[in-house]
């Protein structure tokens, strides 16, 4: 167990199982946006015995406590994000990878208020090819 996931599952409130922990180091100390399932897969690799049931659960907690964002940028999926500070997103729609935007690198111009709904947050999804010129 790594002292710092354990300490980070406590400020947020969370229980520090060992099932907990196995998730917690592999969904804090990625820069993907993976589902449940590549958790579930990832988790495997060092703690076999765990389900996908107890990692579902577990995520949904995290998520519960602030520790994780869900995302839902296609349909039928959900993707958990380790960068809980606010941020936009871009899709890379040839390698499916997704990449963390600052939040002060895109400007929302003309955005009115929408009647009869209170905005919370927003986020912006662009999606579009990496251009490999770039670094």
């Amino acid at each position: 167990m790594k002292p710092d996931v354990v300490r980070i599952l406590e400020e947020h409130g969370i229980q520090a199982s060992a099932q907990r922990v196995a998730v917690a180091e592999y969904v804090l100390h990625t820069t993907e946006h993976p589902s449940a399932d590549k958790v579930w897969a990832g988790v495997q690799e060092n703690f076999p015995m765990i389900s996908r049931a107890t990692v579902y659960n577990t995520l949904h907690l995290f998520v519960e406590k602030g520790l994780l964002r869900e995302l839902h940028l296609a349909p039928d999926s959900v993707l958990f994000d380790p960068n809980t500070h606010r941020h936009h997103h871009f899709i890379d729609e040839e390698s499916g990878r997704i990449y963390d935007i600052p939040w002060n690198e895109i400007e929302v111009s003309n955005a009115k208020p929408l009647p009869g709904f209170e905005v919370e947050d927003y986020q912006v999804v662009m999606r579009g090819r990496r251009r490999l010129d770039q670094p």
